[in-house]
């Protein structure tokens, strides 16, 4: 019903595809909802959205309540019986200090997020959590005891509908044998809570979040609709198990363990390894097999309290706790975009519902696309791993402006719903001159065209003469055949040296002499080599070697 004349509606009739099961609450005051067309037409109605579920909730096939009653495939340990005997092996991920965790990480180690990090103290990494006395009970008293909350039930692996915070905490401090069933909860979003004023996520996750960083400040907060998805409280009991699955959209993700602990197991997102999940998702296959017999190899980590893990983009994974406590969130960074877009495409292909999936993906992707056009055109060339990647990132704008300009009518419609209008006036142009500028930031210039006159007058393009062949519009390069990256290797020794302040001479590599007289110096140090070998012809490979060894020196005096 409309709120203001009273009129009833059909949903399907009124919501122009929009989920019902989506919608919070309605609010006055802004404009958003096409729910009564002429109501909306004061512009003083909008809707908010609730936070969507951070797992990627896949299509299932239709229950068999004759099972269900005989109960087949009610046991919530099914899914640890199904992984006894397998190989899993303990992952080598990199641990570090949360000092070490920064922008600088990134842009000076070319393998920094590629892989999971553990960080054992969290010291160091710009977070702000509760203190060690903080349980489940302050959640209920701080999130608010009669707020709903989704609740999945582990041997399902589907929500269990009609339950509250408080009814959770009661839930929650039972005995283990006194727990009719084995429940989790993954999807507490707590942003506008008294409990978000006691979470901030670290440092580096903040300076890469894109919602942080590029949704407009003026369009967050009470009364704007924005993705909401930074602060999760979780809460999973002894026994919970959350089945395969990659965040939204491929996006990171920060862990922090209050109590308890958590064991993950993880499958990298290779190319082969996503094709497997793709297939095994949503299928009839999920319910009986067990992922790790499709892809190349299942590791684990454990974290125990005070443990932080940062998991990158796309990466496959799994989980089983004791009673466990944890805080962490999502974001999306332009560090991997090509992964974040290929997940989101196999979200659409295994037709993930719409209010499992990021919110305002694609609104977000313009939102970035429009910052990083006007860096561009005022002369900031960001990083070079930002720089590859932003090329997916037009490829999808392209393809957006196409369904604008080329689509169907509800393909047009769609896409020109998604294009936020207070910042993106012509979407398609914005998507070209992007494009184009990140070519001449990469030193990639066509020969057909040159850079704008800066007096605003317009330009002729203009063919110039070249003696070497022609770059073919969508010309790519061939690609690596084969990148081997080896396992990163640490190292400790202790030497005696003297100490150098001018930075000149931490240039020259390996050329000191131990001297006993000298003070102590411990020297950490890891190493990783990337070899890339690809075929440039019949009986010609070109084979390319990348040794990168950072250094730590720490004196003892």
């Amino acid at each position: 019903m409309c709120g203001s004349c009273k009129t009833w509606y059909h949903w399907r009739c009124a919501g122009e595809g929009v989920d019902l099961d989506t919608i919070d609450k309605w609010q006055w005051n802004s404009f958003f909802s096409r729910f009564c067309k002429s109501c909306l037409a004061t512009g003083k109605r909008a809707i908010t959205f609730k936070a969507p579920t951070r797992k990627s909730d896949r299509k299932r096939t239709t229950k068999n309540y004759a099972n269900i009653e005989a109960g087949v495939n009610s046991d919530p340990t099914r899914f640890q019986k199904m992984m006894e005997g397998k190989e899993i092996k303990e992952a080598l991920f990199r641990r570090m200090e949360g000092s070490e965790v920064g922008l600088s990480w990134l842009q000076e180690d070319e393998t920094a997020m590629t892989e999971p990090t553990v960080i054992e103290n969290p010291d160091g990494l710009g977070m702000k959590m509760p203190d060690e006395s903080f349980t489940v009970d302050d959640v209920g008293l701080l999130v608010g005891e009669k707020n709903p909350i989704e609740v999945i039930d582990v041997a399902s692996q589907s929500n269990a509908s009609g339950w509250t915070v408080g009814q959770w905490v009661e839930y929650y401090n039972l005995e283990p044998p006194q727990r009719d069933k084995i429940l989790n909860v993954i999807s507490l979003e707590v942003s506008g809570t008294l409990l978000a004023d006691r979470v901030l996520p670290p440092r580096l996750v903040r300076e890469l979040d894109w919602v942080e960083n590029f949704w407009p400040s003026t369009r967050k907060g009470k009364g704007h609709t924005y993705p909401k998805v930074q602060l999760y409280c979780l809460m999973g009991v002894q026994g919970a198990w959350t089945d395969w699955h990659i965040d939204f959209a491929g996006s990171s993700v920060y862990y922090h363990v209050m109590h308890g602990s958590k064991v993950f197991y993880f499958i990298k997102p290779t190319a082969a390894n996503l094709a497997a999940y793709e297939r095994w998702s949503g299928t009839e296959i999920q319910n009986h097999t067990w992922l790790g017999d499709l892809v190349d190899e299942v590791v684990k980590v454990t974290l125990h309290p005070g443990n932080t893990m940062i998991i990158p983009t796309g990466w496959i994974h799994a989980y089983t706790p004791e009673d466990t406590l944890v805080f962490g969130g999502n974001f999306l960074h332009s560090y991997n975009i090509p992964t974040q877009l290929k997940v989101h495409d196999i979200e659409i292909r295994t037709m993930v519902p719409k209010k499992f999936r990021f919110p305002m993906f694609t609104k977000l992707c313009w939102y970035v696309g429009d910052k990083y056009m006007k860096d561009l055109k005022s002369g900031h060339v960001p990083h070079a791993r930002v720089l590859d990647s932003l090329i997916a990132l037009v490829d999808f704008l392209l393809s957006e402006s196409r369904a604008l300009e080329r689509g169907s009518p509800q393909a047009k419609k769609e896409a020109k719903e998604q294009i936020p209008h207070d910042r993106v006036k012509d979407g398609p142009a914005l998507a070209r001159e992007l494009a184009w500028r990140l070519r001449h930031a990469s030193g990639n210039n066509s020969e057909d065209e040159q850079a704008p006159a800066t007096n605003g007058v317009g330009y002729k393009r203009k063919r110039t003469r070249s003696s070497s062949p022609p770059k073919f519009k969508n010309f790519q390069p061939k690609g690596w055949g084969l990148v081997v990256e080896s396992k990163a290797e640490n190292d400790s020794k202790t030497l005696h040296l003297p100490r150098h302040e001018e930075m000149e001479k931490w240039t020259e590599w390996d050329t000191y002499e131990d001297a006993e007289n000298e003070p102590a110096v411990e020297v950490r140090s890891r190493k990783s080599v990337i070899t890339k070998v690809r075929r440039k012809g019949e009986g010609v490979v070109e084979r390319e070697r990348v040794e990168r060894t950072v250094e730590v020196w720490t004196w003892k005096d």
